[in-house]
């Protein structure tokens, strides 16, 4: 139980930057959508955003799991093994950034993108700054230093956030002489409204530089060094993981590289196939909340399985982990799939009517978010290759069904390709895993609570109710309903939890009071 304690301490405080993170840059979306009411807009934000994970994978080859792995057990080595991955994602990033900087017109025009080459110019950057930053972060982690993990994350979330409200508000309104006119001529010496929209990048990008400063002591001892045999030994174990996860990028991003050239011209009455790009994006990150309950997790799962890899009690442990992260993630599921009448108020008017595919998106997020849990047998196995057949066995549905659906279902056939995908990976990984690393998982209460959760989401949401002091408090009553339907079902696990807490208050007793 002490290590199921160690883990959920752990994913509480990785959770605290991932959380807090995700939630600022998601109060970014009602700035954005209602800085560009036009859905369009923000069509190429959507797509170029969606390259930086693949970038940042090609720079990093999924290196900081193979530092995890090979830090973890040669412990006296931990520093040559800290400089040859990082001298390897360095020799990456300057050469990719490089060669994207000097074809970034060409680029843009492939893209469809003419005159952004500055904001393709500003990706590659973005996604060189992440890298070369990834393995001091997983040095933090693998030091147990998360205070340090998210004091760093948070600054350079909240830097993100002012730049975004400084290059998006303030600096128009003093262009344009609404107020502080005194500052007019500075700010005309930088502000370029032609720009507009990448001015998102560049707050990225300026954001990310502040990493340096603060991870300093991370880098410290650091030493060019790439040593060909070391070299193949951490390329051999991590270059699986990387197609695995390029294969998962694959997965997750396809549907906003598909849906411009594929949405058939004049699908959506007075929509161009921009504006719908704009409008799927934007509401897709209302998905958000799954997906930083799920990375908050990762955070703090990958060093705590890999040091009880050969632990007798792992697959009992993995299986409790597993159970309780599916009851999380429904309620969360739930939710917000239940409160959208509300939530929805939070992005412009013009983006609201793509909310219906919010509650797929989340799904398919949690079955992901499964598949991630259960994948741990091949990692701890050292059978690496078969989690990239099962990914990419999965990008291959999800590149198969947007193909086929986005020019019959437009969007939603988007949601649809991602969930199909999801759970034929989570599938296959589950009837592997029990012939290779069987785990004791509680497959029925998963089953249960999920379909119950999706039955009551479908039925809430033929019930239309118009007037939100109606339907906010209906929502809110049916989410509470169903929260205590599971605390009943795992009042075993409940029940004893209370009783402890109580007798730890019985031990307290105060001091009496003088006379």
């Amino acid at each position: 139980m002490s290590g199921f304690k160690k883990l959920a301490s752990d994913t509480a405080l990785y959770g605290i930057s991932t959380i807090l993170g995700r939630m600022l840059y998601w109060l970014m979306v009602p700035l954005h959508t209602r800085v560009f009411e036009r859905t369009g807009a923000l069509a190429s934000n959507v797509e170029l955003f969606s390259y930086i994970p693949v970038l940042l994978l090609l720079y990093t080859l999924s290196l900081e799991t193979a530092f995890f792995r090979y830090a973890s057990r040669q412990k006296e080595d931990r520093q040559k093994v800290f400089n040859e991955t990082l001298s390897i994602v360095l020799t990456i990033s300057v050469v990719v950034t490089s060669l994207i900087v000097l074809l970034s017109s060409q680029i843009a025009d492939w893209l469809d993108y003419p005159g952004q080459q500055l904001f393709i110019t500003w990706v590659a950057l973005i996604a060189a700054t992440d890298a070369i930053v990834a393995i001091p972060f997983a040095r933090l982690r693998i030091e147990n230093k998360a205070r340090h993990f998210v004091k760093t994350k948070l600054i350079n979330v909240a830097l993100n956030v002012g730049l975004n409200v400084f290059f998006l508000v303030v600096c128009p309104q003093i262009y344009n002489g609404e107020y502080l006119l005194f500052l007019q001529p500075f700010v005309d010496l930088f502000y370029d409204p032609s720009i507009g929209p990448g001015y998102i990048f560049l707050a990225n990008l300026i954001a990310n530089l502040i990493y340096f400063p603060l991870l300093w002591k991370s880098f410290s001892g650091f030493r060019f060094q790439l040593d060909k045999p070391q070299v193949q030994v951490l390329l051999a174990y991590s270059f699986p993981l990387m197609l695995t996860t390029l294969a998962g990028n694959i997965n997750m991003l396809t549907d906003r590289w598909f849906l411009r050239p594929l949405l058939p011209e004049g699908f959506y009455p007075g929509l161009t196939s921009e504006d719908a790009l704009g409008i799927y994006g934007n509401c897709y990150k209302l998905s958000v909340f799954m997906a930083l309950a799920i990375q908050s997790f990762k955070f703090a799962a990958d060093p705590f399985f890999f040091s009880r890899a050969e632990d007798k009690n792992a697959p009992g442990l993995l299986a409790e982990v597993n159970k309780w992260f599916i009851i999380v993630c429904v309620m969360i599921w739930v939710g917000i799939s239940l409160n959208l009448d509300w939530i929805g108020l939070f992005i412009g008017r013009t983006y609201r009517q793509g909310l219906d595919v919010v509650p797929l998106l989340l799904l398919a997020n949690l079955v992901l978010g499964v598949y991630y849990n259960i994948a741990f047998w091949f990692k701890l196995s050292d059978k690496t290759a078969y989690g990239t057949g099962i990914t990419a066995l999965g990008a291959a549905v999800t590149v198969v069904l947007n193909v086929l659906l986005i020019p019959i279902m437009g969007y939603m056939g988007c949601a649809v390709a991602y969930l199909a995908s999801s759970v034929v990976m989570c599938v296959t990984c589950y009837v592997l895993g029990e012939k290779h690393y069987p785990v004791p998982y509680d497959v029925s209460s998963a089953l249960i609570y999920i379909l119950s959760g999706g039955l009551l989401i479908y039925i809430a949401s033929q019930i239309e109710i118009s007037n939100l002091w109606i339907s906010v408090p209906y929502h809110l009553v049916l989410f509470l309903l169903y929260g205590a339907t599971m605390l009943v079902m795992e009042r075993k696990t409940f029940v004893p939890l209370l009783a402890r807490v109580r007798n730890r208050g019985n031990k307290i007793v105060p001091e009496s009071g003088g006379e």
